[in-house]
């Protein structure tokens, strides 16, 4: 079984709302993200197309984070999910300098790294993570990636847009519905 998330794009509208939702059910102090919803556009004025991408684990089937962590605080549970135990992490940071898409964040006052774990305690419980929740725009879906792709048709991009690494590298399980101008590589990001 691999788990991950579905992503919308023609339906997010950059509102940070998935941002906020994590942090708070994460308890992440100042400068802290797990999730991050960034806007970017793409040509020149007056034919300029604008997009927003939701960052966050993609729970990958090869990843590096976990390769990389000395102590085995990163692991797979039983579903797929990229998950961490704190109480192992020794701060190395392997994880963090590891990961392409620069999820796990280093946290210098407690001295560990921490990343997103799909909120699992919430799923296991039969709730969904607190980014898809907190999505006004339902743009954001969590679950098993051969469901969401049967739900949401074959079409999805495997996270080959231009603002992400190769998805070669480490295979994420993230399905996009991306804006066809997602795949330009004149990207340039706003900065708000």
């Amino acid at each position: 079984m691999a788990v991950g998330f579905y992503f919308d794009q023609t339906r997010c509208i950059g509102c940070r709302a998935c941002q906020v939702a994590c942090k708070d059910k994460n308890r992440l102090e100042a400068g802290a993200l797990y999730r991050e919803a960034q806007s970017y556009t793409v040509g020149t004025f007056p034919d300029v197309e604008g997009y927003s991408y939701s960052f966050g684990c993609n729970h990958c089937a090869d990843p590096i984070c976990l390769k990389n962590c000395p102590t085995g605080a990163i692991y797979k549970a039983p579903d797929g999910t990229v998950v961490q135990d704190q109480s192992k992490c020794i701060g190395c940071r392997m994880c963090v300098m590891s990961c392409p898409y620069g999820q796990p964040k280093y946290f210098p006052e407690r001295g560990v790294s921490g990343k997103c774990d799909g909120c699992y305690g919430l799923r296991q419980s039969g709730g969904d993570p607190a980014c898809v929740a907190g999505c006004p725009n339902r743009a954001l879906k969590f679950g098993d990636v051969d469901e969401l792709r049967a739900e949401y048709g074959n079409d999805l991009d495997d996270g080959s847009i231009a603002v992400l690494p190769s998805p070669g590298e480490t295979h994420p399980h993230v399905l996009i519905k991306a804006k066809e101008c997602a795949f330009d590589e004149g990207y340039r990001k706003l900065n708000w």
